[in-house]
Order: C-alpha cells, then structure tokens, then sequence
C-alpha cells in the first residue's frame, strides 16, 4: 500500500504528502524499494547496464549519478561484480546490487523488506553497516520489515510490532526492553559447592523481587532490573560466598517479542 501496488480496504495512507495508490509515478520518484525475495535487477545484464537503465528511467543527472555510484561503491562494495551479469551472482552480492538500484534517485523514503534473509553472518552485517552509512549520509528514511531480530537490535530507531493485522506495540528498542525486559539473571559460580547456611543472609533480596536457586555451586538470581542493580547483588554475594565466575543475561528482544505474541505481558 506505502509503495503504490495495493489499495487499502479502509482507512488512508499518505507517504511524503502523497497518497501512493492514486499519484502513482510522483510516489515512485520519492521511494525505493528492496523485496528479499525478489530482485528489480536485469537477469541476463551486467550490473553497471542495470544501474545505467535505472539512471535514465528516474533521470538521474550525470554529475549526481557519478556522485551516488562512488558512494554505494564505497559503501557496499560492488565494484568486484559491477560487470558481470545479474545470473551470475550470488545472494549476498544481489542484495548489495539491489539496494544501490534501489538508491539510484536518492529516494526520500526507501522500503526494505526482509533484507538480510538467507545471507551469512559476514554479509548480513555489512549490508546493515551499509543500511545504517545511507541513513546517515543522505538522511533516507528507511522502514524495514523483517524476521531477524538482530535486524532490529542493530538498525531500528523504532519499532512496531503487529500480529493479525492489530498493532501491537509502537515505540524504540529501548522503551520496549524497559516495559517488557524488566526482569534479568545472575548465574554465580562458587568455589566451593553452596548450602542453604551459605544463603540464610539473602532473604532481603526476596523483598526486592529476587528468587535464588542453588544447584551445587552454582546460584541463580532471577531479579527485576528496576527494584535491584546487578552491581548491589554482587556486592552483597561477594562478602558472603567465594565467587570464581558469574554471568549476567538480560531479557532479550527476542524474548519480549515472543512474551508479546504469546499474550504473556
């Protein structure tokens, strides 16, 4: 619907000042668009024909063209591939060469739809080190969707969550991760295996929404973030039991996410 294609069934959209369903070529103008799934590029072309097609469909001008190109060169490294043909590359370089077709014209708004499925690890962070560089560069504005939550972690200033059709939650990573990742865990490893004699000076932390559970030597403390810090739970555990290692796990975004889908808060 953002994008021109769909007509919504009820209610309006408005990108940019524009109603994309009704001013179909001055939307397109403003926007650009990568599907995952899908490539904009010219199968049997080498790259650089794609890029030059697209230069004169949008009428891109020499000088900013040239100008453009070296930055995505720079920024997404395509200058190894530029000349072979679209059927030759592989998943990661097609996503790099989509995302500069997608940038060709500068768009005000650019749409990415699961940008990062099916790549590695190495090149999922350099096309989101990319993603972040043309944010920061031309001031695009990007609205992503995706299922990769580290996608997320790593991109989104903010975020909205939907399940069937119903918004669920509108607001930034770190909003979200105070509401719903209130609650973390220590695991302590002692020295020596524990007892229940070794914890009877622990029962303040129960107050403060702290649960202890002791396997041999080691002690996990289940607390919420905002009754109790890390730091005064160490401090407290430390004058009390040798300690040779601990670990600390916050509630990931992966987490709430689920805890959200499930109705657990």
């Amino acid at each position: 619907m953002m994008t021109g294609i769909l007509t919504p069934t009820k209610g309006r959209v408005l990108v940019n000042g524009v109603v994309p369903y009704e001013d179909r070529q001055k939307n397109a103008k403003d926007i650009g668009v990568v599907f995952g799934q899908k490539t904009q590029l010219w199968w049997d072309l080498p790259l650089s024909e794609t890029f030059s097609l697209l230069k004169d469909i949008y009428e891109v001008e020499e000088n900013d063209y040239n100008e453009r190109m070296a930055f995505l060169n720079e920024v997404l490294e395509l200058e190894e591939f530029l000349l072979q043909p679209v059927r030759t590359l592989s998943l990661g370089q097609r996503m790099r060469g989509d995302l500069a077709a997608a940038l060709i014209h500068n768009p005000k708004v650019i749409y990415l739809d699961e940008p990062t499925i099916g790549l590695d690890v190495v090149v999922k962070e350099n096309v989101r080190k990319a993603i972040k560089k043309i944010n920061e560069t031309y001031g695009t504005t990007i609205i992503l969707t995706t299922h990769d939550l580290m996608d997320i972690e790593e991109l989104s200033s903010r975020i909205l969550i939907i399940d069937k059709g119903k918004l669920l939650y509108d607001g930034n990573l770190e909003k979200i991760k105070e509401i719903y990742g209130a609650m973390a865990d220590i695991v302590i490893v002692a020295k020596e295996e524990l007892t229940e004699e070794d914890l009877k000076g622990f029962s303040m932390l129960g107050e403060r929404e702290c649960t202890l559970q002791v396997e041999g030597n080691q002690l996990k403390i289940h607390y919420n973030k905002t009754k109790i810090s890390s730091t005064e739970i160490l401090k407290e555990l430390m004058g009390k039991i040798q300690v040779s290692d601990f670990t600390l796990k916050e509630t990931s975004i992966e987490d709430i996410v689920k805890k959200i889908y499930r109705n657990e808060v």
